[in-house]
C-alpha cells in the first residue's frame, strides 16, 4: 500500500513539477530563460537559491542548456568582493540584499555564495560540461571566502549589523553563529573539494556541537539571537548527511516526537508550535509568512528524516502533502485559513526529491 502511496506522489509531483517550471520562465533582456520562483509573476527575477533548488531536486525536468545559462546570468553578478547575488533581474541588475530594492533587509544575504556553488556543482553533472566548472571556479572561490566565519569555522552574523541569513528565513535575524548557513557552507566546501575548503568543511563538523541544545539534542537556529531549534536545520542536516556521530539519534528522536508541533498538511513550520523568532529584520504577523506557517519547500528533509525511524508515518506525511495540493494548490506557504502565493516551483520540486529517493530505497529492500 505504501508503496502505491508514494509511486502516486511521484507521478503526481513529476507532473506538477514540470507545470510549474514551464510557467514560472521569462526571458531575460539576452534572452537567457529565467526560472523565477512562481508562475504568479510575484517574483520577477532569477533568484539564486530558488533556482539552485530547482535544479538539485527536479534538474532532469530543465534543459541542460538553460541550466548552464542561468547558472552563467547569476555568476555574471558576482561582485569583485565576492558577494553573490540575491538575484538578477530581467534586464541583468544584479541585487545582493532581501527585500525590496529601495528597503532592503539587513545586509546581503549569506546563503547565495553556497547555493551557487551548490547549482554550478549541479549544472557540471547534469550538462557534463567539465571546461564550464573550470572557468567557473575562480568566482566560486571568491565568492565563498567572502562569507563571514567565526574563528570556529562557523557562518557568523554580527549582532550589531546583522545580513539577511538563508533565504527562507531572510526577515529573521538570526545572530552569532549560524547553523542551516554553516550546514550549506560544509556541502559548499565539499563541492569545491580543494583546500582550503576541505579543511573549513572539517572545521564545521568539529564546531557543530557548539550549536547543540544540551536538553533536546537539537540544532538551534544561532548562537546568539534566535537561540531557537530550528526545525529546518534538523532536518536538513540529516538530508545532506553531514556527520553527526552520536548526535544523529537524538536529532531524529526530537523530529519523531514532535511531529505534529511543526507539521501540518505535510508541511514545516520553521520551530515549534507557539514558537515566534526572537529577532527580525521584519516581523510578519504570527502565523502567517516565516513566522509560524508551513512550508513545502522543508517537507522533503523531514519526510526522509522520519522515514528513518518510521517509514510508513513518512509515508502518511507524503499522502497529506499531495492531498493539500490537490484541494488547496501548490504554494509558497500556508497556515489554517492562509494560503500564500500559488504556483510555487520548490513547493513541487523539493518534496518531489524526496520521494524518488524513498522510492529507490524502497526497490533495494
Amino acid at each position: 500500500m505504501s508503496e502505491h502511496v508514494l509511486a502516486d506522489a511521484e507521478q503526481y509531483l513529476t507532473e506538477q513539477s514540470r507545470k510549474l517550471l514551464a510557467g514560472c520562465q521569462l526571458a531575460a533582456h539576452d534572452g537567457t530563460r529565467l526560472y523565477t520562483p512562481d508562475g504568479e509573476g510575484h517574483y520577477h527575477a532569477l533568484w539564486t537559491r530558488d533556482f539552485a533548488y530547482m535544479v538539485e531536486y527536479a534538474g532532469d525536468l530543465i534543459s541542460p542548456k538553460d541550466l548552464v545559462a542561468g547558472c552563467e546570468y547569476l555568476l555574471r553578478g558576482v561582485r569583485a568582493d565576492g558577494a553573490a547575488p540575491d538575484r538578477v533581474t530581467m534586464e541583468g541588475k544584479a541585487i545582493y540584499t532581501a527585500g525590496p530594492e529601495d528597503h532592503p533587509l539587513g545586509q546581503e544575504n549569506l546563503d547565495n555564495p553556497m547555493f551557487l556553488v551548490l547549482l554550478a556543482d549541479q549544472c557540471r553533472k547534469r550538462a557534463t560540461d567539465l571546461a564550464k566548472w573550470d572557468q567557473w571556479k575562480p568566482t566560486l572561490r571568491r565568492t565563498l571566502d567572502w562569507v563571514p566565519r567565526s574563528d570556529s569555522g562557523l557562518v557568523w552574523n554580527d549582532p550589531k549589523r546583522p545580513h539577511s541569513p538563508y533565504g527562507f528565513t531572510d526577515t529573521i535575524a538570526k545572530t552569532g553563529e549560524l547553523c542551516m548557513e554553516s550546514l550549506l557552507y560544509w556541502r559548499a566546501c565539499r563541492v569545491m573539494n580543494e583546500e582550503p575548503f576541505l579543511d573549513r568543511a572539517k572545521q564545521i563538523e568539529a564546531s557543530l556541537a557548539r550549536l547543540i541544545d544540551e536538553k533536546t539534542g537539537a540544532l538551534f537556529a544561532a548562537t546568539i539571537d534566535c537561540r531557537q531549534i530550528d526545525i529546518w536545520a534538523n532536518a536538513y542536516a540529516i538530508s545532506i548527511d553531514i556527520p553527526l556521530g552520536s548526535k544523529k539519534d537524538a536529532i531524529l528522536t526530537f523530529l519523531h516526537n514532535h511531529l505534529d508541533q511543526y507539521m501540518w498538511c505535510g508541511q514545516v513550520r520553521h520551530l515549534l508550535k507557539g514558537e515566534y523568532w526572537q529577532r527580525y529584520l521584519y516581523e510578519f504577523p504570527r502565523e502567517k509568512y516565516q513566522n509560524g506557517a508551513h512550508w513545502a519547500t522543508a517537507s522533503g528533509w523531514v519526510i526522509e528524516a522520519i522515514a528513518e525511524k518510521d517509514r510508513d508515518r513518512a509515508v502518511k506525511l507524503v499522502s497529506d502533502l499531495v492531498a493539500d495540493f490537490k484541494v488547496n494548490g501548490i504554494c509558497e506557504c500556508v497556515n489554517e485559513n492562509y494560503h500564500q502565493l500559488p504556483h510555487y516551483v520548490v513547493s513541487a520540486t523539493n518534496p518531489l526529491a524526496a520521494v524518488r529517493r524513498l522510492r529507490k530505497s524502497s526497490a533495494k529492500r
